[in-house]
């Protein structure tokens, strides 16, 4: 199997780097009428409907795709189910809704969904124009491109006169342009509606090379006829961090998305697994102790049960599992931790004290 290293690290089998970014739309204030306001749906309406809707991506191996058995899978959705865990006790009562980059701000802004865990890029414009508040980034991530290995394409440079399939209206198309246009490189931008039509038309040769997210790269990769007869490139061409978001107008829903992904982090920290939290139980660490809710009220702050922290590394896992799961050692993709380590080991996750 294939080993991959993620965010400033070498891919060993193409020699590429392994960073991922995020290939969504953006909508401008002018289409939905200046900024958002909140018209999502609150933390208390979503435990009297018993259920927290997601948007979500259900074409995305390793983040959210859905699975044989008609289930969704991967590692945004797992966030879901964190979120579910925290706030209804249950990591199972969670809908998720598939959106396509161009459907999923305006799902948010209507309150078709209450948040989004779709390889979304917390960027300057959505936060305060779209109108977004977003939690903890759950993956580092970088734009990337692939080509096929016989073309002799090996950096941004070789593609002079090339034609890059990218999704349509998405940032991925707009980094590109930029990048292209920094460098004096002429190309021809083909655009499409959907990544399976661009991986269609790629494959087919209609186009030269394509570009998304690096870690959409290496998940698509698996799925193409001949894996190893395409290489991902070196060049990282834009900075994805990718996370969960809500609208702007709901602190609270805000605060829970916040501390609920960071105590995934602040498990793996500690030690915590889903495997082992039951023995913690009775620590004598006060920190891990107020952590798992035993000893003061830090759930009972956000409006939650005051185990919520429990719930979720019980029900779902910490980082570590979350990560290796879908993307890490589990996985097809074992796509080595780079910037998605804790900062103990050289990474940039680092969760503030549960206190």
């Amino acid at each position: 199997m294939k080993k991959w290293m993620v965010n400033g690290m070498v891919v060993t089998s193409f020699a590429a780097l392994l960073v991922a970014c995020s290939e969504e739309t953006d909508t401008s204030p002018e289409e939905n009428g200046g900024q958002a306001s909140n018209s999502g749906n609150s933390i208390s309406a979503i435990q009297d409907r018993g259920e927290l809707i997601m948007g979500a991506n259900d074409q995305l191996p390793g983040f959210g795709y859905v699975g044989s058995d008609g289930a969704y899978e991967g590692f945004d959705i797992e966030f879901g189910k964190v979120m579910a865990a925290a706030i209804l006790g249950d990591a199972d009562a969670v809908e998720f809704r598939p959106l396509s980059a161009q459907e999923r701000f305006t799902a948010l802004q209507t309150g078709e969904v209450d948040m989004l865990i779709r390889n979304t890029t917390l960027t300057l414009n959505r936060d305060v124009e779209i109108g977004l508040n977003f939690g903890p980034t759950t993956f580092y991530d970088g734009q990337g491109m692939m080509a096929p290995s016989d073309s002799g394409i090996e950096s941004l440079e070789d593609l002079a006169g090339a034609r890059i399939g990218v999704e349509q209206g998405t940032t991925t198309e707009l980094n590109l342009a930029d990048q292209m246009s920094k460098r004096g490189i002429d190309f021809e931008s083909v655009t499409f509606s959907d990544q399976d039509s661009l991986i269609a038309a790629y494959e087919s040769g209609t186009i030269d090379a394509w570009t998304t997210d690096q870690s959409g790269l290496v998940s698509r990769l698996e799925t193409l006829q001949d894996p190893s007869g395409h290489v991902i490139l070196n060049e990282v061409l834009s900075k994805e961090p990718l996370g969960p978001a809500v609208l702007d107008g709901d602190d609270q829903f805000l605060e829970i998305m916040f501390w609920s992904t960071n105590a995934t982090i602040q498990a793996e920290e500690f030690g915590i697994t889903s495997e082992n939290v039951d023995d913690f139980l009775d620590t004598e660490d006060p920190d891990i102790a107020r952590f798992l809710g035993v000893e003061e009220n830090l759930g009972e702050q956000l409006g939650l049960e005051n185990d919520f922290a429990y719930q979720i590394i019980k029900q779902v896992g910490n980082y570590a599992e979350i990560y290796d799961r879908n993307l890490g050692a589990d996985s097809p993709f074992e796509l080595e931790r780079g910037l998605n380590a804790l900062y103990t080991d050289g990474g940039l996750l680092y969760s503030p004290p549960f206190r």
